[in-house]
């Protein structure tokens, strides 16, 4: 999952979860984890959010 953020740069993030989770659900997990880290704020709108499902 790719988060926009406001230094104008995408931070991507891998998240683990069940094939049938939300989409939602996804994105506040990767928001929450680059919330919690040093880089600057990412957008927390979920229509900017990249979301890809990988096998």
């Amino acid at each position: 999952m790719a988060l926009p953020s406001v230094d104008g740069r995408q931070y991507v993030y891998r998240v683990y979860a069940p094939e049938d989770a939300l989409l939602a659900d996804l994105f506040w997990e990767a928001w929450h984890c680059h919330d919690e880290g040093p880089f600057p704020r990412a957008w927390d709108v979920f229509d900017a959010a990249v979301i890809r499902r990988m096998h």
